[in-house]
């Protein structure tokens, strides 16, 4: 990977119940990292030695957050497995397997489980997302089956997933200022993707994509312009394409420079929709960047 690059591996998941949610992102140049930024004003950086997998348990009324970053001595990379400290990503036959053992943060709690997310089919399609070229978006399994086993906290559940990448040849914040994102999901097992996306030199970039739950897919119109309220702590903006009608279910994450929501297509309340909005200028600014370390600390470097 080149100096200041990125890539990152995405889960996301709904209970069938519509109770509980998760995330988990590997990365390799932790796009949000304070220290990796840091790094990157003092000259060139390794996207190695700033490594991390984000695991998120979304409750009623609760949620357990982890994202520690590690160095290039905790990482271990193949074609076949992503290793940062105790935690992996690896494929077991047709599934990917996420084995996670991390600890929260603000409250220092063990998080302990196993997700196995396996795809209806696999999707070979890879996008650019600016004018350059110089970042991807890869739609790896839009539809999946999800388990959730943990063992702190105890918790099982199933429900529908979702597992994408993305990767660059530059900071996300060079390439961009802001972005939005939404996958939603249909009655008959396809989901539905748009991406709008600002970049810094060219026109906005959008891609409708919808995905059939045989592996064939069609691009889609992005549809109207949504107006969702912001965050209420953070006040982000939540732009958002789709159909008249969505409406913020419930917010997953009001941060200063990023959220994630779901959201309902149907009036009904019931989830059926992740929605992130990224604002690149808010996350470079200096006060976030104070603020980052507090949600994602460091871990001593091991060798």
């Amino acid at each position: 990977m080149v100096a200041g690059g990125y890539r990152w591996w995405y889960i996301d998941a709904l209970s069938d119940d519509g109770r509980h949610g998760l995330t988990i992102i590997g990365f390799v140049g932790s796009v949000f990292s304070p220290y990796y930024a840091r790094a990157r004003r003092r000259g060139a950086a390794q996207p190695e030695d700033h490594c991390a997998i984000n695991a998120i348990l979304y409750g009623p009324g609760s949620k357990h957050w982890a994202a520690t970053e590690r160095g290039a001595g905790d990482l271990q990379r193949s074609a076949d497995q992503l290793a940062v400290g105790p935690s992996r990503l690896r494929y077991e036959g047709e599934s990917l397997v996420a084995d996670i053992c991390e600890v929260t943060v603000p409250w220092p709690r063990r998080l302990v489980g196993r997700v196995k997310l396996t795809p209806s089919a696999r999707q070979p399609l890879q996008f650019p997302l600016d004018p350059a070229g110089r970042h991807h978006w890869w739609p790896a399994a839009p539809s999946a089956r999800v388990e959730i086993d943990f063992e702190h906290p105890s918790l099982r559940w199933q429900g529908h997933g979702y597992f994408d990448s993305n990767w660059g040849e530059e900071p996300l914040e060079a390439g961009f200022t802001h972005w939005h994102w939404a996958r939603q999901s249909e009655p008959d097992g396809a989901v539905s993707v748009r991406y709008e996306a600002w970049p810094r030199q060219g026109e906005v970039q959008q891609i409708g994509r919808r995905f059939a739950v045989d592996g064939s897919s069609l691009d889609i119109d992005v549809g109207q312009v949504v107006s969702l309220p912001p965050t209420l702590v953070w006040r982000m903006p939540r732009p958002a394409r789709g159909e008249q009608g969505l409406a913020v279910a419930r917010t997953l994450e009001d941060t200063p420079f990023y959220s994630r929501s779901v959201l309902s297509s149907d009036g009904s309340g019931q989830w059926d929709t992740v929605h992130e909005s990224l604002d690149l200028d808010r996350f470079a600014s200096r006060w976030v960047q104070f603020l980052l370390p507090f949600r994602m600390p460091r871990f001593p470097r091991s060798r």
